[in-house]
């Protein structure tokens, strides 16, 4: 597969079948992924894959978690997701690919349980066979969170190779404490995200979603 195949086919699966992915190959991918460029070859990325056994675990911890609460409120967030007051085209972008995807679904905006009830699948990794979460050390900043998008991309694009689909999921910085203590993590480490390993179900119709890119002359200068 050539890498510009690679990137036009590589998608956010939120919906995955139950065909396993052996640790071992998910281990080579992201052993692989450490090829990635970082400033000053600091190598900020901290890795943990989960295996099938620990993700049952997870899957249930989470389930319990998340019955008690009406909306997810998760624990302390330690980094903002998303900036406050998002201005344009930012706010734009993320409204339409969420109206996209409820609408794939067959949910109204007015069905507000059925998008909850929808979003608490995150947590499930969209029922993924496989999963790792992203750790960075507490002391880096924001040129070391630019290399973490780095390798995470390296690993989407090798296990697109792979024939395998992913979906990075900054969702689960809603639950850094939970995941911290799940992961058995040191102190110094931060959770980032979590990503979704598995084979896309084909038949599913929020996978048929395909995001809106702006057009380059929105971002793109030519002095």
């Amino acid at each position: 597969m050539k890498v510009s195949q690679a990137i036009e086919s590589r998608m956010s699966v939120r919906a995955f079948t139950q065909q396993p992915v052996p640790v071992e190959t998910v281990k080579r991918v992201l052993e692989k992924s450490a090829r990635t460029p970082s400033g000053s070859n600091l190598q900020p990325w901290r890795m943990v894959i989960i295996t099938p056994e620990k993700l049952a675990e997870l899957n249930a911890l989470m389930e319990k978690r998340l019955a008690g609460e009406a909306h997810p409120k998760g624990d302390n967030q330690e980094y903002q997701i998303h900036p406050d007051n998002l201005k344009e085209p930012y706010r734009t972008l993320r409204f339409e690919v969420g109206e996209d995807m409820y609408s794939l679904l067959g949910i109204s905006r007015e069905e507000k349980p059925k998008r909850r009830q929808w979003f608490a699948n995150n947590f499930k990794f969209f029922g993924a066979p496989a999963a790792a979460f992203c750790f960075v050390d507490r002391i880096m900043g924001p040129p070391q969170w630019s290399d973490l998008g780095m390798y995470l991309q390296s690993a989407m694009l090798l296990f697109q190779e792979e024939g395998i689909d992913t979906c990075p999921q900054e969702c689960w910085a809603m639950y850094p404490k939970t995941i911290h203590e799940f992961c058995q993590m040191p102190d110094e480490l931060m959770l980032f995200c979590g990503m979704a390993i598995g084979y896309k179900d084909k038949t599913h119709p929020v996978n048929k979603l395909k995001s809106k890119r702006l057009n380059s002359k929105a971002w793109l200068k030519i002095l």
